[in-house]
């Protein structure tokens, strides 16, 4: 399971219909636009929360490294570290070994939108051009790096707050993207950092708290 809702009951009936055992609970990034659900459904599932290292967690979790696998039947999962929405962000390459040896399609949390990618002003005032530094460098040299033809799904689309100008579609693939995300057409840092800071929509009020609870110090 990757970046649970709060609500689990939908989860735990998908997995009672399938007479299935949740064995890894991942989060992306630490949310600050909802409350999260890994651990409540860790505590039913005794499966355990996986997050990246860099994240100051205060809960009983696993720490994700990049380049790190985990092999779920023949499913193949790898950690790539893509910091710059926040400093843990992941995204989780997936490869279904019964279709191909290759890739088939990356979990890019809020690191990659369709149309639009992470906002890097969400760890307080003097760390975003930090992490819009950051983010450049998790989309030109990982992201960008994995074939045209790779599926994308993002942790949101159009009408969230966790980045500017998302596109309404739920996914989309690395080439498309490559050629017609707007973010992606400034190949020069400064210019990226520049375009990824401006006309950034007011941050939630709620944001703040969502991430110290998520985190696990409330």
């Amino acid at each position: 399971m990757v970046d649970p809702q709060l609500e689990i009951a939908p989860y735990l009936e998908a997995l009672a219909q399938k007479s299935m055992r949740l064995t890894h609970i991942l989060e992306t990034h630490v949310h600050a636009d909802h409350l999260s659900g890994a651990r409540r459904l860790a505590e039913v599932t005794r499966a355990p929360v996986l997050i990246h290292e860099a994240a100051d967690v205060r809960f009983a979790h696993g720490d994700l490294e990049d380049g790190e696998e985990h092999e779920v039947g023949n499913v193949l999962l790898t950690v790539l570290h893509t910091p710059g929405h926040t400093p843990e962000g992941v995204s989780i390459l997936l490869t279904d070994r019964t279709r191909s040896p290759e890739p088939w399609f990356v979990l890019t949390g809020d690191t990659l939108f369709a149309g639009s990618v992470g906002r890097p002003d969400l760890g307080g005032e003097g760390s975003e051009v930090r992490l819009a530094e950051l983010l450049y460098e998790s989309l030109f040299s990982k992201l960008l790096a994995l074939p045209d033809h790779l599926e994308i799904y993002p942790a949101h689309f159009g009408g969230a707050a966790c980045g500017k100008g998302l596109s309404g579609k739920a996914g989309s693939t690395i080439g498309f993207e490559r050629r017609f995300n707007p973010a992606l057409q400034f190949s020069a840092r400064p210019e990226f950092v520049r375009y990824v800071l401006e006309d950034l929509p007011p941050q939630p009020e709620a944001f703040a708290e969502n991430r110290r609870r998520n985190l696990g110090w409330e």
